[in-house]
């Protein structure tokens, strides 16, 4: 059996586990082997598997797989666990990572770690519901009189106080989970299009609480991460990772 390294980190409760393609020949990357890892009796387990692949301009690429095996476009958490990690591997105040629509840059802040995530776009709305797009598709429901579509990511605001704001999530691919990054941002612009106000937002989460700032060019995503443990999954002998070294 070959033995491929991993980290698992989270951020308020969203769970990943990272390959490091910078340092590692990694097997195939199909749905069977991402459900595989992903799975929380079988597997390692966690809501998202996060790839990391060398990149021509960012410090690295990265490939996000949910744990159903559908591939994601963006994840703000996981960003900044992965962020985290390459800034911990480079002994590096900031790092870069490129997704397929845009390139982000990762830092620490007071908060934990920050990532600017680039633009969010208005796509639509109903007196229940504002669309957002931030590389991934969103749909946050101010009032829940609506069915919720299966095939975009949901957030549910469930309270509001001043710039407080309680939401519940539902993500494609992966199910109620206790945060999510993008969704988080998708709800900060909701809010400010329908105020027709910018100012930051703190943004409680079952799992946690992050702040979202910037404008809807350039938001900023904040708050803590950690870095859970290291290990080594097992692959079969026609694996391909011989040549890897831990994170």
């Amino acid at each position: 059996m070959n033995q491929l390294p991993f980290t698992k980190m989270q951020a308020q409760g969203n769970d990943f586990v990272l390959l490091n393609g910078l340092t590692c020949e990694l097997p195939e990357l199909t749905e069977a082997f991402a459900r595989q890892i992903t799975e929380r009796r079988y597997g390692i387990g966690c809501d998202q598997l996060l790839v990391l692949l060398p990149d021509d301009v960012a410090d690295a690429r990265m490939r996000i797989f949910n744990n159903d095996g559908s591939e994601a476009a963006n994840c703000g958490n996981g960003l900044r666990c992965a962020g985290e990690l390459l800034m911990q591997l480079g002994d590096q105040n900031t790092a870069t990572i490129a997704l397929a629509d845009r390139i982000v840059k990762t830092s620490r802040s007071q908060l934990g770690v920050r990532v600017e995530m680039g633009a969010a776009n208005i796509t639509g709305t109903t007196d229940a519901h504002v669309d957002v797009n931030i590389g991934n598709e969103h749909r946050v429901f101010f009032e829940a009189t609506e069915s919720f579509p299966t095939d975009t990511n949901i957030e549910i605001i469930t309270g509001q106080i001043a710039d407080h704001i309680w939401i519940d999530i539902i993500e494609r691919g992966a199910g109620h989970t206790p945060a999510c990054g993008s969704g988080a941002c998708a709800t900060a612009s909701a809010i400010w299009h329908m105020d027709q106000l910018v100012r930051p937002l703190i943004i409680e989460m079952p799992g946690g609480r992050v702040q979202v700032s910037g404008t809807p060019e350039n938001l900023i995503l904040e708050g803590s991460v950690s870095r859970i443990f290291d290990g080594n999954y097992l692959l079969p002998s026609d694996g391909r990772s011989q040549a890897c070294s831990s994170a």
